[in-house]
């Protein structure tokens, strides 16, 4: 494999990575919202 191919290939692995952490982010923050939205609804 070239340099400038593995180069590349590293590239879109960052890329991938980054994309996969962002939705792991984001259904996280969803998650702690709707149970923060679940207990605001039960408090009296």
């Amino acid at each position: 494999m070239t340099p400038e191919a593995e180069r590349a290939r590293n590239r879109r692995n960052l890329m991938l990575a980054l994309a996969i952490g962002a939705l792991v982010l984001l259904v996280f923050l969803v998650t702690i919202v709707k149970m923060k939205a679940g207990v605001m609804e039960r408090s009296f």
